[in-house]
């Protein structure tokens, strides 16, 4: 009898859009590919006859923390696996959903559901990297494809890529387009958001967001001399900034932010 020798996979979402998993998907002749190689045991999203218990050599976890439920999701998966991937800037930053944990989880259920409700667990949203230890983040709004191609096929020779260590800015340069802060007064995050994207916002005339998260070293005082010179304060480019990466950069760029209004 011949024994499976792929290694075996798992990919999970807690609460979010499931944008990363849907890119998963379309990678299509690439997915089938990959399937040759390793054996994908439990993908709720895209299979039936899933194996929910079983051990995995590799697990993906897309979304926040944002009820109970995810937590004992993300802590079995954890238990589960000896490598635990962050899949997407939402599990990796926090994403969209931690945008606003500013407010009292009451109001926004208020608003939301226009009245009172007893069926849901809510916490305050938060990225999976925050409650559990993960190997590797790959970050995205959602992932690159050929990031979580390049991702696997690095990890089935018993290696890890390195992610691109330099800004939005960098890649914008290199297709030659017009910064959108220096021409068009933009409020763009380019110079603090790790790279990967290859401009992709910039190069179709629309300002950085910040979706891919900071990058490791920002020059916050460079930045902000360039944003003040053009008539942008930093509160505007740190507001833009934790639309995606709230958690982390609510802590270190408004604290940053305060140091430069001291200034």
């Amino acid at each position: 009898m011949m024994h499976d020798a792929r290694p075996k996979v798992g990919i999970f979402g807690l609460t979010s859009c499931a944008g990363d998993q849907l890119q998963i998907l379309n990678c299509e002749d690439e997915l089938l590919r990959l399937a040759g190689r390793i054996d994908i045991v439990d993908w709720v999203m895209a299979k039936s006859g899933n194996d929910h218990t079983c051990r995995l050599d590799i697990a993906f976890v897309e979304g926040v923390v944002a009820t109970e439920r995810d937590l004992e999701t993300l802590r079995q998966v954890r238990a589960r696996t000896s490598f635990l991937v962050a899949l997407g800037t939402c599990a990796v930053w926090g994403g969209l959903p931690a945008m606003r944990n500013d407010l009292p989880r009451e109001v926004l259920e208020r608003e939301v559901y226009s009245g009172a409700v007893d069926f849901l667990d809510t916490v305050e949203a938060r990225p999976a990297t925050d409650f559990v230890p993960v190997e590797y983040r790959l970050p995205g709004c959602p992932i690159e494809r050929h990031e979580f191609l390049h991702l696997v096929d690095s990890l089935l020779a018993g290696t890890v890529p390195e992610l691109p260590a330099v800004p939005v800015c960098f890649e914008c340069k290199t297709r030659e387009n017009l910064c959108r802060v220096i021409y068009f007064d933009d409020v763009c995050c380019g110079a603090m958001t790790r790279g990967g994207c290859g401009a992709r916002c910039p190069s179709h005339g629309v300002a950085c967001a910040g979706c891919r998260g900071p990058i490791e070293e920002p020059n916050y005082d460079a930045n902000v001399q360039m944003f003040a010179t053009r008539g942008i304060s930093w509160r505007e480019i740190a507001t833009r900034m934790s639309n995606f990466s709230a958690p982390v950069w609510m802590t270190l760029g408004l604290r940053s932010e305060a140091h430069h209004d001291d200034h």
